[in-house]
């Protein structure tokens, strides 16, 4: 799974990376991104790419209650298709979630110790999302879910789901803005290799979403 990660570059390099040409409205790098709190992601509105900011936990459009939002933080990209909640997204909703590293945990004999993972050679990378828009009443929130699957032979020693992150160069065609058979977006995701991780420890700091500071990167012995 994925339920935290951080993004400390700052905009004009995420408008450099990922080709937008408007700035981005309330910007601010993060050190402990976390759910239920507004995350930077990228859609093409069927004319051009736009960044602005989703709440991380996905509302589907049905729902009665936004608080499902934080159950649906993640969503596995091998039943995405087939899913409710996340058939039509498949399809229609597609989006990048920006970040530069993500945090896990491993589980070891005295508990959980952290890990913040890199991707090698990458400052700035995406994970694949999904969105949708809910509105109740005179209500409406945007929100996202990250994309997940099985863990890769490096991410296996951690912990055995990994997110989805897209392969440099090929983030445009997760959000081509043609619509999509959902078996044919899974097919999509499935087609993307791999990047080169990177994982160094870090202090329990990080656990609490609170915490927000230099910190959480800190590496540990």
């Amino acid at each position: 799974m994925c339920g935290r990660y951080t993004l400390l570059a700052d905009e004009l390099e995420v408008l450099d990376e990922f080709g937008l040409d408007e700035r981005i409205d309330s910007f601010h790098p993060s050190y402990n991104v976390a759910p239920g709190q507004q995350v930077l992601a990228i859609i093409n509105d069927g004319v051009k790419k736009r960044a602005g900011h989703l709440r991380w936990g996905l509302i589907p459009s049905w729902a009665k209650d936004e608080k499902i939002g934080y159950k649906m933080i993640n969503a596995r990209s091998e039943t995405a298709n087939e899913k409710p909640s996340f058939k039509k997204l498949m399809s229609q909703k597609r989006c990048l979630i920006v970040a530069d590293s993500f945090y896990e945990w491993k589980k070891t004999e005295s508990g959980k110790q952290p890990k913040r993972i890199q991707v090698k050679d990458r400052k700035l990378f995406a994970f694949a999302g999904l969105w949708d828009k809910w509105v109740q009443e005179d209500k409406t929130i945007f929100t996202c879910t990250i994309l997940t699957k099985d863990a890769n032979h490096f991410m296996q020693d951690i912990h055995h789901r990994m997110p989805i992150i897209l392969p440099k160069g090929k983030e445009d065609e997760w959000i081509q803005p043609n619509q999509l058979h959902p078996e044919e977006a899974k097919r999509l995701l499935q087609r993307f290799n791999d990047e080169e991780f990177v994982a160094y420890n870090v202090d329990s700091y990080v656990n609490s979403a609170k915490n927000n500071d230099p910190l959480c990167i800190e590496p540990i012995a």
